[in-house]
């Protein structure tokens, strides 16, 4: 792949499927004779989301139009980052990306591009926003499921970064699927400066907040102790206002860093604010804020909301806790067979054309598999 923009012949990728073309929201809403529309399911900066029918697997499906893909070099990286880490795992509990695929009529100069994943039902933020009636055991299995896919996706040495209630998808089983990684990184194996701006602030670890460098995988910990306080509270455990608040708030749960704590904050400035505005809190205890809950659940909960992420409890640790007991089964927890390579993101000048190219890649391999799939069913 030239990344300086020069042309790579690949196959229309729709060249040899009808597609019928709809007008949703005011925009219009292309999409091949697979799959049949259903109804706009939503809608916001990233694009219209709608639901439809896959008739050759009769599957129901979401379909998301990206417009102006590359009029953003920033946003196409992410939205290419994303394309590409749904198509590398393969896990019950991370959305699967089912086909990509581009207006027909724009060719390789396509503004536009549409991804279909699976469809689920609702969000768990919606649930927790909810009156409907969460019980223990509700909590139980969804804690389960988020770490059995964070487990898979951590061993593929990706941090998501950007775990939050409303990036856990759920159906009416209560089966759980995490999406949304368009600010997912590389775990790195040095001492590199990763941005602050990751993560919705409330649920960003603070060793973000105090700009750490070389943050590890305890970030999404972090934020699936965040995740499940809410489930309990039935609202957000640290709705800070800006920055400062929200340190403020973590640590008046966690209590003032200890000096081995202090000493890990590799960032002068970070260290300073603490030392000058963060001392003198004691920790409370989980069961002060949580009266009631499953002590072993608290137990759990106090090992993922630590101030250290080198104390925080590991994915594979936290699997193993007696509060997931009845539901741990190592043999059904896979790991990701192969370390994802975020080459794109070693591009730092990477041109809208190079972007557009690799995009159309991505679209021309699920065309391949269609024409090879037709081909075995003797439909072509």
């Amino acid at each position: 792949m030239d990344v300086d923009g020069a042309a790579q012949t690949l196959p229309p990728p729709h060249s040899t499927f009808a597609t019928h073309c709809y007008s949703l929201l005011g925009t219009n809403f292309e999409c091949p004779d697979r799959y049949h529309l259903n109804r706009p399911v939503g809608q916001g900066a990233y694009g219209i989301v709608c639901s439809a029918l896959d008739v050759r697997t009769n599957e129901r499906v979401a379909i998301k139009k990206i417009a102006g893909i590359v009029d953003n070099v920033i946003d196409s990286k992410r939205t290419l980052r994303e394309m590409k880490l749904l198509r590398h795992f393969d896990h019950d509990n991370v959305i699967r990306i089912k086909d990509v695929y581009v207006p027909s009529r724009d060719g390789p100069n396509f503004q536009d591009v549409y991804t279909v994943t699976e469809l689920m039902d609702t969000d768990l933020h919606q649930i927790i926003s909810s009156n409907q009636e969460l019980k223990g055991e509700h909590c139980q299995y969804f804690t389960y499921q988020i770490l059995k896919a964070l487990k898979h996706i951590h061993s593929a040495n990706v941090l998501h970064r950007d775990l939050k209630p409303s990036n856990i998808l759920l159906n009416g089983n209560c089966d759980l699927k995490i999406c949304d990684f368009g600010l997912a990184r590389g775990d790195p194996n040095d001492h590199e400066a990763l941005t602050v701006y990751v993560a919705t602030r409330w649920y960003r670890a603070p060793e973000i907040m105090l700009s750490y460098r070389g943050y590890t995988k305890a970030v999404d910990i972090w934020s699936v102790g965040c995740i499940i306080g809410e489930l309990l509270l039935r609202r957000p455990m640290f709705p800070g206002r800006d920055t400062v608040h929200q340190l403020h708030l973590v640590t008046n749960v966690t209590g003032t860093p200890t000096p081995s704590d202090l000493a890990s904050i590799n960032s002068e400035k970070g260290r300073q604010f603490v030392e000058q505005n963060l001392m003198n809190k004691p920790r409370k205890s989980m069961s002060e804020l949580f009266p009631n809950v499953n002590e072993q659940l608290l137990d759990l909960l106090g090992r993922m909301l630590v101030f250290n992420p080198s104390q925080r409890i590991t994915v594979e640790q936290a699997l193993t806790h007696p509060y997931l007991l009845d539901l741990h089964d190592e043999y059904d927890e896979p790991v990701c067979p192969s370390v994802f390579n975020f080459e794109c993101d070693h591009m730092e000048k990477v041109s809208k054309t190079a972007l557009r190219q690799m995009i159309w890649a991505e679209a021309n391999m699920y065309r391949q598999r269609d024409m090879e799939e037709l081909e075995r069913q003797g439909m072509r």
